[in-house]
């Protein structure tokens, strides 16, 4: 993703601003790679993957590791992102970890080379998700990308995780939705305009790098079926066995089929100058900024502070029972330091090579 990939951006912030995921959305995948999980039928099927291992993981688009560090349950894990300010911020990361986690930085033989002293192995390498070439066939049994596959050309992508992966490997890709408050739903509507209008004077939404912003906002039903991006002429059409989808978005998105819906599973306590600082990473604002320099200096504050002040005006409205002021009328702001109920819808893939 360009804006990430720039010298100027500050993958620090990033990491300490963003949301992060829980715990049982990984056991989630987990528990689809050890047993033949269908996440339609919302239960464990109880014949288990007799071709699941837990020897490689590659973490594809992993920025600054967030996801990396959370595969514990394989012996080496590699993240892969192709912005040298991501990869660098991931590897100090690493160097704050815990001592008996092996950094391995020369990754030129990752997928054949066997495992050199007891204990996890983390490395990181710079490098789009298109190529992966220094990885070996048939070497990796779970590959995840986290809030990053909607950037990816797919087309390219699949042919190489079907040469990667392990039989009965697993893929795992999702993202997030909008933030919601679930103690505010009054605050929804601002919340999408602000993100999908394009009305440049309060909204960064025509500033989102397309067609990755779609194809999330569409709930990755555009992410095609693996095989379809499959070469016919190599007789290697039938590789993945079809793919299930499955979206942790509770009642937000009734479009959604509510066979293959489940409970919202990540949510946050945060403060509203966290949710500042959560708006100031994204990528469309760093685009918008660049195209409106004037903007930083609106007597009201740049457009993403002008944003926050009105949900936190929205917040105090709904607080007092009001759904909108009247002009002129006065009302408090929430304060900066209050904290706040957030959510976010998670949409998610699920693929397996087939045995």
């Amino acid at each position: 993703m360009a804006t990430f990939s720039k010298t100027t951006f500050d993958a620090l912030s990033y990491a300490s601003s963003r949301p992060t995921y829980p715990r049982s959305l990984y056991n989630y995948i987990f528990d689809f790679h050890r047993h033949r999980y269908r996440p339609s039928s919302q239960s464990l099927k109880t014949d288990a993957n007799a071709n699941a291992r837990w020897g490689r993981a590659v973490d594809l688009g992993c920025g600054t590791g967030q996801a990396t560090f959370e595969l514990t349950p394989f012996t080496h894990v590699l993240g892969i992102d192709p912005s040298e300010n991501m990869i660098q911020s991931a590897r100090e990361a690493l160097k704050k970890r815990q001592p008996q986690l092996q950094q391995v930085d020369d990754v030129s033989d990752v997928g054949s080379r066997p495992p050199q002293s007891p204990g996890q192995t983390i490395g990181f390498i710079q490098s789009p998700a298109e190529s992966l070439d220094f990885i070996a066939d048939e070497s990796v049994d779970l590959v995840i990308a986290a809030q990053s596959c909607h950037w990816f050309d797919w087309s390219r992508v699949w042919p190489q995780l079907a040469r990667i992966l392990r039989k009965g490997g697993t893929v795992a890709a999702w993202v997030y939705t909008e933030f919601r408050f679930p103690t505010h739903p009054n605050l929804t509507p601002l919340i999408l305009h602000y993100s999908e209008s394009h009305d440049t004077t309060s909204s960064i939404g025509r500033y989102w790098q397309q067609p990755g912003r779609s194809i999330l906002w569409r709930h990755l039903l555009d992410v095609p079926e693996p095989n379809s991006m499959l070469d016919a002429t190599t007789g290697a059409t039938e590789v993945f066995e079809p793919l299930d989808r499955v979206y942790f978005t509770g009642s937000y998105f009734p479009e959604l089929p509510p066979s293959e819906t489940l409970p919202v599973l990540m949510r946050k306590m945060m403060t509203w100058l966290d949710i500042l600082g959560y708006l100031e990473t994204w990528s469309a604002l760093h685009a918008f900024r660049e195209m409106h320099p004037e903007d930083a200096a609106n007597p009201e504050g740049p457009v993403e502070v002008r944003f926050w002040n009105n949900l936190r005006k929205g917040a105090a409205l709904g607080a007092a029972g009001k759904q909108s002021g009247t002009e002129n009328e006065e009302y408090d702001m929430v304060e900066p330091d209050a904290e706040v109920e957030v959510e976010w819808g998670v949409d998610m893939i699920l693929a397996r090579k087939r045995a």
